[in-house]
């Protein structure tokens, strides 16, 4: 009895927020991911094919709220590349695809989105390049109505799934189009020597998702707009002449009325370096680090690569006034990315601009 009450109550609840989000129009808040500078595309359209290599693919899974019922789980896939170094010269064309499924909650309400990225890559001079890039696509969202339940289906002892709603059963899916669009700078500055590690690094950009603002509908004739979301994000690269490198980084986001800072730092220790003439010894690195996503958690993380092959591992850790529910528990998240060539190899491949 008391677990049926329970379901009844949470299930309640959930539909209470989407009928209130759909009030205010932040029911749809984004996605988002704590290892941010591992999912480029979700935070800046500029950034398709702005890194050191010619192919880039990178998987991102998320989990987030597992410990307070039905967890929130995200799914993504991005896969970029740059075009036309060679013929441009001084310059390329980034071409990337950012897919990710995101459903949360008993109600297993879901987004599904697919969009293409393209940018133009130019580099200034030595050092500094600059990139603006657009972003379309199209997106779904879903509902499971099945797992709707109302307190007029409790009988006085249990929740009876035979008794009627009383409600209008109005939830639909409804998918929509969707354009963003961002810049990005770099600047790069090698080491002195080649045993000085010394090189520094710098990225900043700034970009506008949902510019058209599109439709939302998951109530019979209750409609709203999705919020444009803006979002600021930098980051630096600095060698210390040691084996330990320093990579502070900042992101944030604003979206109707929320907003969100996230703000770290991760140290990298190199543990063997890339061989200069040879393929014998590859690049192997540790970053151990974190960020502080302002009033809401502390995120650990760790990243490993080798190579061409990275993979990272956050854990959120709420310090919000729902880690009474969570226990701060919040969720972990885990990305791997594949580079081609080898972006520590510093060669091979087809473009003269160079990013972090």
């Amino acid at each position: 009895m008391r677990k049926s009450i329970d379901k009844i109550a949470t299930t309640t609840f959930l539909i209470t927020t989407l009928l209130l989000g759909l009030g205010n129009g932040s029911f749809s808040q984004d996605i988002h991911f704590s290892q941010f500078n591992m999912a480029p595309l979700a935070i800046n359209p500029a950034l398709a094919g702005a890194f050191n290599g010619d192919q880039r693919v990178i998987l991102n899974y998320r989990d987030q709220w597992k410990s307070i019922g039905a967890p929130y789980k995200t799914f993504a896939l991005s896969a970029d590349a740059r075009m036309l170094g060679k013929k441009l010269n001084n310059g390329a064309l980034g071409v990337g695809l950012f897919i990710f499924n995101d459903k949360s909650g008993d109600l297993q309400m879901g987004l599904t989105q697919a969009t293409i990225a393209l940018s133009g890559l130019i580099k200034l001079n030595e050092h500094n390049n600059v990139s603006a890039g657009l972003q379309g696509g199209y997106a779904q969202r879903t509902i499971n109505t099945d797992k709707m339940i109302w307190d007029s289906q409790f009988d006085g002892t249990s929740y009876n799934s035979n008794l009627p709603t009383g409600e209008k059963d109005n939830f639909d899916s409804f998918g929509f189009a969707d354009l963003s669009t961002g810049l990005a700078w770099s600047y790069s500055s090698n080491a002195s020597t080649i045993s000085s590690k010394d090189e520094f690094r710098a990225r900043a950009g700034i970009a506008l998702f949902h510019v058209n603002r599109p439709k939302q509908k998951f109530l019979g004739s209750t409609m709203d707009k999705l919020h444009s979301k803006y979002t600021a994000h930098a980051s630096l690269y600095i060698g210390t002449g040691t084996v330990l490198s320093l990579i502070p980084s900042v992101i944030y986001y604003r979206q109707g009325t929320l907003q969100e800072t996230n703000l770290g730092m991760l140290f990298r220790y190199t543990i063997t370096e890339e061989s200069r003439f040879t393929n014998i010894i590859k690049e192997t690195a540790v970053s151990i680090g974190g960020h502080y996503r302002f009033g809401d958690a502390i995120i650990p993380k760790l990243l490993i690569e080798y190579a061409s092959y990275a993979i990272g591992i956050s854990y959120d850790i709420n310090l919000s006034p729902l880690k009474a529910a969570t226990n701060a528990k919040g969720g972990i998240e885990i990305s791997i990315k594949y580079v081609n060539p080898n972006p520590f190899k510093g060669r091979s491949t087809k473009s003269n601009v160079k990013f972090m």
